[in-house]
């Protein structure tokens, strides 16, 4: 892989998260200042087997860094699973003579990047983009901020309602398979309880924090649910079992859904693509590949792609901790 690169393809890939189209702007113009040129695949893997480029410059990507989504589109790709897709794609890429992938999007995404690259000896280079912030070797993927504050806002806007009709409200938030939004949001908006699939704390022991809640004054609450939690068979579960067993609350559901996906990037997650695009970039030019850009301490890294895809992300125990003092 020590070949020069004077050819640079970006897409993204898997579930679109805000700050997609900020790390696409930042490949393309970081790719304009050395001088190298940049193609924008669309539809992500599925678009490498079509052939679906388009030739990029600086001024291809003006008026996008505030914009949410991508304008490069993103699909999954069941065919880029298959050799004979993979084949597909490599033909194209060396067809419109690519030298090197920049792949924006999670672990899937760079699942596929990782074979790919292991199969036809090809540079790759990832970005973290998805709201789960469920990316090994990064303390922040691309739209996690952005969709925190999505999510304590219409939480905000939810305990209006609960508290001028002393209602308790499930909120349930994105989190399959990890609780960070859950927990971080839930903090931030002053939840009564949050339930995440790292900590499974009972329905017994959600009872007892509600009736507490009750005993104190508290005359409306919210429980920030994740998606992926397992109190319950599922949010709906939740508030039928709290309705048989405390009927003095009249409990609502709010699943806040794919909203938490949409809107324009914060400043945090527009910076942060910002200096990982250029990472991505200028770490090909360098001669690396079969990494990820990350964030560490506030300073921009390096992580192997295979570590970025195995290694799992762990939950804030301090905050933990911190959440429970804040619903004394």
């Amino acid at each position: 892989m020590s070949k020069s690169i004077k050819k640079i393809g970006v897409m993204t890939s898997g579930g679109d998260s805000p700050g997609m189209n900020a790390a696409i702007r930042a490949v393309v113009r970081t790719c304009a200042f050395h001088k190298v040129d940049c193609i924008g695949i669309y539809r992500g893997y599925q678009g490498l087997i079509e052939g679906d480029f388009k030739e990029m410059n600086a001024r291809s990507v003006n008026n996008i860094v505030n914009k949410g989504g991508t304008i490069l589109k993103s699909a999954r790709s069941q065919e880029f699973r298959t050799v004979e897709g993979r084949k597909k794609a490599h033909s194209n890429a060396m067809e419109a003579g690519l030298d090197a992938l920049v792949v924006i999007g999670g672990d899937g995404s760079f699942t596929g990047a990782m074979i790919f690259s292991q199969e036809f000896d090809f540079p790759v280079m990832g970005i973290p983009g998805t709201i789960d912030n469920d990316i090994y070797g990064t303390s922040s993927t691309l739209g996690y901020d952005t969709a925190l504050n999505t999510v304590v806002e219409a939480i905000d806007k939810i305990r209006d309602t609960a508290s001028s009709h002393n209602r308790l409200f499930f909120v349930e938030v994105m989190g399959r398979d990890v609780g960070h939004i859950a927990l971080n949001a839930g903090v931030g908006a002053g939840a009564e309880e949050i339930l995440i699939p790292e900590e499974n704390l009972g329905k017994d022991r959600l009872l007892e924090s509600l009736k507490r809640s009750r005993e104190s004054g508290k005359t409306s609450s919210i429980v920030v649910v994740a998606e992926g939690d397992t109190t319950g068979e599922n949010v709906f579960d939740l508030k039928d079992y709290v309705e048989q067993n405390l009927p003095e609350y009249e409990v609502r559901v709010s699943v806040l859904g794919h909203m938490q996906r949409g809107g324009s990037p914060s400043c945090w997650d527009r910076v942060l693509a910002s200096r990982m695009g250029v990472k991505a970039v200028e770490s090909l030019l360098d001669g690396k590949s079969n990494y990820m850009v990350g964030i560490q301490d506030s300073k921009i890294t390096l992580c192997p792609i295979d570590q970025a895809v195995k290694g799992k992300t762990d939950i804030d125990l301090e905050l933990l901790r911190v959440s429970d003092i804040m619903t004394t």
